[in-house]
């Protein structure tokens, strides 16, 4: 939501030029001899700008008085601003009143486009525009209409990447486009994130919600790298791990939409992972229980992420309509697009770590 312009009752630019002319005046008086002007009034006599007599006076600034400054000091400007105060109260209200109401609309998967857009996103825009301060390239080769699976590298020890990657294409797409990321297990059985995740439209990670959310032309990311990304030690940072078994070449295949590679850096070092604690982990029912230099040595103080620049690179699409349906069970053909893939996203990190600058700036 736009901010508000405030226009002030009395600027202060405007009061500071009138007194200074009013002191401008006063010292021209001073100095200048006086004759009588109309009205019997006392008035400076023009003295002449020419050199060695001295600089010319400046203008005198019309009488004010106090009917003539209604913009500065009526009430025509403020009633502008309550209006646009009152519409954001009464639309604020409706929203309230549709969520308690249940007076609103999911799709099959969850995904509820109007908490995403006024809520959930307004949450992590801040948290993308001022903290990580994310620079996104090549937004405009994601198609703007129809289905693609999405692919990016996967880092972080806490899945942060998928979710600035989802709102550098909800709030940077010209085409208003909203990402459907598909998570782990993990998150579908984890209080209160389960829930957060279904309204930002996640779905599971298997092929069968991919390829419905593909049919539907929708935009489908998936990070093929799982845990074994997420979760690797600082030391392999920015070296992609195996992905899987190139499932998601078969979904697109299967769908005939392009394939967007998508190379995320930045996310490696919010959580540099120095160990792994694999009997904490096991406890837990965790892939991996992270160590970091903050963490859990700081107690919550160190679940806080490092405030690194991230930049988020999607590459030129690869298409798959030009095979036929039964590509899909080619595992040559399927182990050739998916090592490509990888190759991709891999030598567009490299890339963007040579331009990098700083890990912080």
């Amino acid at each position: 939501m736009a901010d508000a312009k405030v226009i002030p009752f009395d600027d202060d630019r405007s009061r500071g030029s009138r007194g200074a002319g009013s002191r401008r005046r006063g010292s021209a008086a001073e100095s200048a001899p006086v004759g009588e002007g109309p009205g019997g009034e006392l008035q400076p006599l023009p003295v002449r700008g020419a050199a060695g007599q001295g600089p010319a006076p400046e203008p005198e600034e019309p009488d004010e008085s106090p009917g003539a400054r209604p913009t500065a000091e009526g009430g025509g400007e403020d009633g502008g601003e309550d209006g646009g105060l009152e519409r954001r109260v009464a639309a604020g209200l409706s929203f309230l009143r549709r969520r308690l109401t249940g007076d609103y609309e999911v799709d099959d998967f969850g995904y509820d486009a109007e908490l995403t857009d006024q809520v959930l996103m307004s949450l992590l825009r801040p948290v993308y525009e001022k903290y990580f301060r994310v620079e996104v390239k090549g937004v405009e080769n994601i198609p703007a209409q129809g289905g693609a699976l999405i692919v990016a590298n996967h880092s972080g020890t806490l899945p942060l990447d998928g979710l600035m990657m989802q709102v550098a294409v909800h709030d940077h797409h010209p085409a208003d486009r909203h990402l459907r990321l598909l998570a782990a297990d993990l998150v579908f059985v984890l209080p209160v994130v389960n829930e957060l995740a279904r309204k930002l439209g996640h779905t599971l990670a298997c092929a069968e919600d991919a390829e419905r959310l593909l049919a539907q032309g929708e935009l489908v990311g998936v990070m093929p790298e799982g845990f074994k990304g997420i979760g690797k030690p600082f030391g392999e940072r920015y070296k992609l791990q195996r992905f899987g078994r190139g499932g998601f070449v078969s979904t697109a295949l299967r769908q005939g939409v392009p394939i967007v590679p998508c190379s995320i850096v930045g996310a490696e070092e919010i959580y540099p992972m120095i160990g792994n604690s694999k009997t904490l982990a096991r406890l837990l029912g965790f892939p991996y229980f992270p160590l970091t230099p903050t963490f859990p040595w700081l107690g919550p103080l160190g679940a806080v992420p490092l405030p690194t620049k991230w930049t988020i690179q999607f590459g030129e699409p690869i298409p798959t309509d030009g095979y036929a349906p039964e590509a899909a069970e080619d595992p040559v053909l399927m182990f050739n697009l998916t090592d490509q893939v990888r190759e991709q996203i891999q030598h567009t990190l490299y890339k963007l770590l040579v331009q990098r600058r700083s890990v912080f700036f």
